[in-house]
């Protein structure tokens, strides 16, 4: 379900409390992606959001994805007991909507080399005015668990990292990203940046499962990122988006 977040200048896939699943900018907006050069603890890293929004004459309500990085994988009850904490900020800001929907997507992962020593935050999104752009978008992060669930029943080949259970990763997380997409009403070959995360070995795949799948997407390539998805037992996710500018803070 696509919903409009006229406040933010943006319309977003209903995702579940602690973030949505996309967002796609509205006509006469576009999304612009930042990364910090470090990654910044979260307290001090949501102070940093706020002034990059005020220099670029943004309301709150216009970001629209978040990029975490974590010490390491989160148990299932530990996840849910961060996104608390992470949703009352947003919360504070004024960005959740009607009914406590979150528009925010995110993509939280825990790098496998010098993680941060407490969870931090490492880029984010946001709307500006841009009248004439093409569409620009920006899906959240997902690992091998179907749409909704944070259930650790529900992981695909769960406990399994053999050769033949990460290609059924790999085949079902682009699954996901390719059924995002289409809901944000774009295609892989409006996309600039596709990422991916895990600690696996993605050459005996790679060709065939992601980047035949991405069409003129893959273009662009990808970046993997030596890291582990944010919930243990979880190996596999990705994320991609499509924007104009790119600023490193």
């Amino acid at each position: 379900m696509i919903i409009a977040n006229p406040r933010g200048n943006y319309s977003f896939i209903r995702g579940i409390s602690p973030y949505s699943a996309g967002a796609v900018a509205a006509p006469g907006f576009g999304i612009e992606h930042a990364r910090f050069q470090q990654p910044i603890p979260l307290k001090a890293g949501f102070a940093a959001v706020a002034a990059q929004l005020q220099r670029a004459g943004r309301p709150k309500q216009a970001l629209c994805g978040m990029e975490l990085r974590s010490p390491k994988p989160f148990t299932f009850p530990g996840f849910s007991q961060f996104n608390a904490g992470y949703v009352d900020v947003l919360k504070e800001w004024d960005i959740l909507m009607e009914g406590g929907l979150n528009p925010v997507a995110r993509t939280n992962i825990a790098p496998a080399v010098r993680p941060p020593a407490e969870p931090s935050i490492y880029g984010f999104s946001y709307t500006v005015p841009a009248p004439g752009s093409p569409k620009t978008f920006v899906v959240a992060g997902a690992g091998e668990l179907p749409e909704g669930s944070l259930d650790p029943k529900d992981v695909v080949r769960r406990g399994e990292t053999s050769a033949a259970a990460l290609v059924e990763k790999a085949r079902f997380v682009m699954g996901l990203m390719e059924g995002r997409l289409k809901e944000l009403g774009v295609s892989w070959a409006e996309s600039t940046v596709t990422e991916v995360y895990t600690v696996f070995n993605l050459h005996a795949f790679i060709e065939q499962e992601i980047l035949a799948r991405m069409g003129k997407g893959a273009a662009h390539g990808i970046t993997w990122h030596y890291s582990r998805p944010p919930i243990e037992t979880i190996e596999f996710e990705m994320d991609v988006r499509g924007c104009r500018r790119e600023v490193v803070l």
